[in-house]
């Protein structure tokens, strides 16, 4: 097994347990590696596994900043409740005729990583203008690393960083190739938000939260915004949540969709890490841009 490059199914699920507990703050990263000892056998070593287990962005980054089809750019902007002084990744098609609605994208708890951004200009592609927000800004902005972006960002206050992800949607709002109907879409950390927002932003058109924390009944029944709901089926510590938030929602008459991925981890969406499933990213990226043209245009 040295002698050939680690695969997914070579490793038990436990490991990708063990790492969802880590990239969340709940054990660190010298109990993650002393856990790891356990499965290296085989030919498999920790450094082995651990450096599959880390995203890749070098290899996965899928567009550029100067990519022909796309008008991107990094602007600042304001956000007096939150940081003060915010910077995001705004980018649309070059090709677009008119105005377009507009699709706010919210990062993990790490920055705006590479992964996030390549997001941002999919949804761009897509024929949205979108605004990607960077919450490690107060910090010079994502630092190049996830280890050292999750550090960063749990330096800050969350309600805090929700308020700056609420001054981006205004921003997105107001510019002047946006029609005004904005949704939301965010993973992990950013789902969060996108269900606060969904609650606390009225004019919110629609969200879409990838495995991300629900929030408490009393905001449930604030939330105005359509929810298009996507969970990882071997992703319990996130689904812990759902059956309550599920309640609330049919309790205050809210109106949502929710999908289950089967056989796939938290994080499957991301495509720069070995948790990322093809067929069920591409299956619920389709429903959230379908489920966006319908709410917002």
């Amino acid at each position: 097994m040295e002698n050939r490059p680690i695969k997914k199914e070579d490793l038990d699920q436990e490991i990708f347990d063990m790492y969802d507990y880590y990239v969340h703050g709940k054990i660190d990263r010298r109990e993650f590696v002393n856990r790891l000892s356990v499965y290296a056998v085989g030919g498999l070593t920790v450094s082995g596994i651990l450096s599959f287990l880390l995203p890749n962005y070098a290899e996965a980054k899928r567009f550029k900043l100067e990519d022909p089809r796309l008008i991107s750019e990094f602007v600042e902007y304001d956000s007096p409740k939150g940081a003060g002084k915010m910077r995001g990744l705004l980018t649309r098609p070059a090709d677009a005729k008119g105005k377009l609605p507009g699709i706010l994208v919210v990062h993990e708890n790490r920055g705006l990583n590479p992964y996030v951004e390549d997001t941002a200009h999919q949804a761009a592609l897509d024929g949205f203008i979108a605004f990607a927000p960077d919450a490690l800004s107060p910090f010079g902005g994502y630092p190049g690393t996830d280890d050292e972006g999750r550090a960063m960002q749990a330096k800050r206050d969350r309600n805090e960083i929700l308020e700056d992800f609420i001054a981006g949607f205004e921003l997105l709002k107001a510019n002047e190739h946006c029609t005004g109907n904005i949704g939301v879409v965010g993973f992990c950390f950013g789902a969060w938000v996108s269900n606060m927002m969904a609650a606390r932003v009225p004019d919110l058109k629609a969200s879409v939260p990838f495995y991300g924390g629900q929030v408490s009944a009393e905001d449930a029944a604030k939330i105005k915004a359509p929810l298009q709901l996507h969970y990882a089926e071997l992703d319990t510590r996130v689904n812990a949540g759902w059956a309550d938030y599920e309640a609330a929602l049919i309790a205050n008459n809210k109106k949502y969709e929710v999908f289950f991925y089967e056989g796939v981890n938290h994080g499957f969406h991301n495509h720069s890490t070995p948790r990322y499933d093809k067929e069920a990213a591409e299956l619920a990226w389709g429903r959230t841009i379908e489920f966006f043209k319908k709410n917002l245009t």
